[in-house]
Parts: structure tokens; sequence; C-alpha cells
């Protein structure tokens, strides 16, 4: 089964020079996958990123998850499939300083209504797999930023999403924070089933994933699977950035 389809989506901002930022982008992602999307500055892929995501919607296409088209609800019902369905992990954590990390994480389910007792059986059974049982009850200014994302990851994955999205996840981490964080993502990706679909420009990070698909110019230009060699799979998403081309900052020269 397709957790996630992308078919013929395309997306045209309009100005006095419209500007044509996807051109019938078309792929789907098997439940279970975890899926890095790359691509040079520019190249689409945050656009991508926020039509997959409801936060804009395509100029033409569909987009399918778990069978449902979510552009197509109305915006009460939409709200409601965003909040259940879907998990978000960004760049800058966007966690709230006023709360405590336990309270953080419990968010997505305390606007659902969610009673207390499944908050905390659903949060016991993630905190082993994310290594937090020490900075529950801290404020987030103090933590460090890769528990800062750990705990957003918590957050992301407590109402139990159908698609995990992640935004640069590592964007704002130290090597060794970038490093412990993709090992999360490939644990819950393994332990819980979770699929997930990460933008990054990162190609130690896109070393985690199952399969990378690459946008060019708002167009799907390459993909690549993993094989057994996660150090090899690193080298074939370096040959085939340097093939794109782009500015040399896009990536990182991070080696695993």
């Amino acid at each position: 089964m397709n957790m996630l389809e992308v078919r013929k989506v395309s997306k045209i901002y309009e100005g006095k020079v419209p500007h044509q930022a996807l051109k019938h982008v078309d792929f789907a992602v098997p439940e279970g996958q975890f899926v890095g999307v790359m691509g040079p500055s520019g190249s689409g892929k945050t656009t991508l990123l926020n039509v997959i995501s409801t936060i804009d919607h395509p100029t033409g296409g569909e987009v399918f998850i778990r069978g449902t088209e979510p552009h197509r609800l109305p915006s009460d019902r939409l709200a409601v499939f965003r909040r259940r369905e879907l998990g978000f992990v960004f760049q800058d954590f966007n966690l709230l300083h006023t709360l405590t990390v336990k309270e953080n994480i419990f968010l997505p389910l305390a606007l659902d209504g969610v009673p207390v007792r499944k908050m905390n059986r659903r949060l016991n059974a993630i905190v082993p797999i994310l290594g937090i049982e020490g900075i529950l009850d801290k404020r987030t200014y103090e933590i460090s930023g890769g528990q800062a994302q750990r705990a957003a990851i918590a957050r992301a994955i407590i109402h139990e999403p159908a698609l995990l999205l992640a935004d640069e996840p590592t964007g704002n981490l130290d090597t060794r924070s970038s490093r412990d964080v993709m090992e999360l993502f490939r644990k819950i990706n393994r332990e819980l089933g979770t699929t997930i679909l990460m933008v990054t420009h990162d190609p130690a990070a896109a070393s985690y994933c199952d399969r990378i698909i690459f946008i060019r110019d708002g167009a799907v230009y390459n993909e690549l699977y993993r094989g057994e060699q996660q150090r090899d799979f690193y080298g074939a998403i370096m040959d085939v950035l340097s093939f794109m081309g782009g500015d040399a900052r896009d990536v990182s020269t991070v080696r695993v």
C-alpha cells in the first residue's frame, strides 16, 4: 500500500513574472519507507513539502495521503486531518518555551482532547526509543539542541501519524547531534514502522534513508535506492549532487 501518492503536481506562483516552482512531480511512497528529498537551493523541494503537508495548495495535480486527498477537504476537516494524520519536525524545533518538554510533547494530544492516562501511556511507549527520560520536566531553555530536536520528534510521533514530515531536521545541529537525530529517525522508521519524508541538503543525513528523490528546477531529476552499505549510498548521493550542480553551500561535506 502507498502511504503517499504525488500525482503530476505542479505549483505556479503568480506575480508580475509567474514562477513555476513544481513541474508535474510524480512519485509514490510505500507504507513504512524512509524517503529523502534533495536538490539545490530553489529547486522546489521545500515547495513540494509544503504542498504535501497541506500548508500550500498545488496549482495542478493531486496528493493522496493514505487514500485521502486532503486538499479537497473543507477547512475544519483539513485541520483535523493534519493534526491526526501528519507529524512535523522542523529545523528550528518550534517548541514552546513556556512549557516543559513533557507538556510540549503532549500538545497534539491535548488539542485533540485525549485523556491524560492515554497521553502518559503513549509517552511511556516512545520515551525509551527516544532516550529523553531525563529531560521531560525541564524547560526548553535548559536542554541542548540535540535534546530539543528529540523532544520535537517525540511531539511529532506521539499521536501515531500516518506520515512524518521533516524539514531540514539536522540544519541547526552539530555533526554528533545530527548523527544522533538521524539514528533516531531510522529507529522510529524500523521499530514503529513510521513512514517518513525528509527534505535535507545534507548527504550524510540523506544516507540514512531508504531512498532519495532528487529535485531540480521543480521536477524529479533522479532517484536512488539504498543498498547494504551506508557509505556506498553516501558516495552515490554525492555523485548525483555533483552532476546536478548548484551552489557548493547547498550540501554538507561531512562524511559518514
